[in-house]
C-alpha cells in the first residue's frame, strides 16, 4: 500500500460509553475542566476545550448504569489529552492531587511527559504534553527512540 494519511491529518473527537453522564462529568468537566457544548438529557453529552464542537462525547445509549469494560479484553486502551504546555500539564496534576485523584501511572517518553489515570468508567485516560521536537530522542540513523522512564512529578509541579 502506497497510501499515507495525510501529514495535516488529526484525530478529531472520543466517544466513550459511560455509565452516569453525571458521574462522568463531574470528572470530565468538573476535575479536568472541559465544557459543555451540547448535552441531550441524561442520555449524551459533548464537551471541549476551548469552545470546539466536541473533542469528546459521552453516552449511555448503550451502558447507563453498566459495569466498566473488562480490563483484559479488547477495546479502548485510552484517551490522550494533549495539553499544550508543560505547566498546563502541572496544574491538571495539582488538581488531581489536590482532588486526591489516583493516578495509574507517570511516564516521560522521551518526546513527551504523560499522567495516567481512570475516568469513572475505568476508561483509560492519558494526560500529555509533546516536548520540542529537536529534544526527541533520535539515535545515529535518525530514528525516534521512545522511552518509558518514570516521571518525575516533583520536577513537573515546579512549574506553577
Amino acid at each position: 500500500m502506497d497510501y499515507k494519511v495525510p501529514a495535516n491529518t488529526r484525530i478529531g473527537h472520543v466517544h466513550l460509553k459511560v455509565s452516569d453522564i453525571d458521574k462522568s462529568l463531574a470528572f470530565y468537566q468538573g476535575l479536568l475542566g472541559f465544557e459543555i457544548m451540547q448535552r441531550y438529557g441524561s442520555q449524551a453529552v459533548f464537551i471541549s476545550a476551548g469552545g470546539y464542537h466536541h473533542h469528546i462525547g459521552l453516552n449511555t445509549w448503550y451502558s447507563r448504569n453498566a459495569p466498566p469494560a473488562p480490563q483484559h479484553s479488547a477495546g479502548l486502551f485510552h484517551t490522550a489529552i494533549l495539553y499544550p504546555t508543560r505547566r498546563d500539564l502541572a496544574i491538571v496534576l495539582k488538581r488531581l492531587i489536590d482532588a486526591k485523584y489516583p493516578l495509574t501511572g507517570a511516564s516521560d517518553h522521551g518526546v513527551s511527559e504523560a499522567i495516567y489515570l481512570d475516568d469513572p468508567d475505568s476508561n483509560g485516560v492519558e494526560l500529555y504534553w509533546d516536548k520540542p521536537r529537536n529534544l526527541w530522542p533520535f539515535d545515529a540513523n535518525g530514528q525516534l527512540q521512545m522511552v518509558t522512564e518514570p516521571l518525575d512529578l516533583k520536577g513537573l509541579l515546579s512549574e506553577i
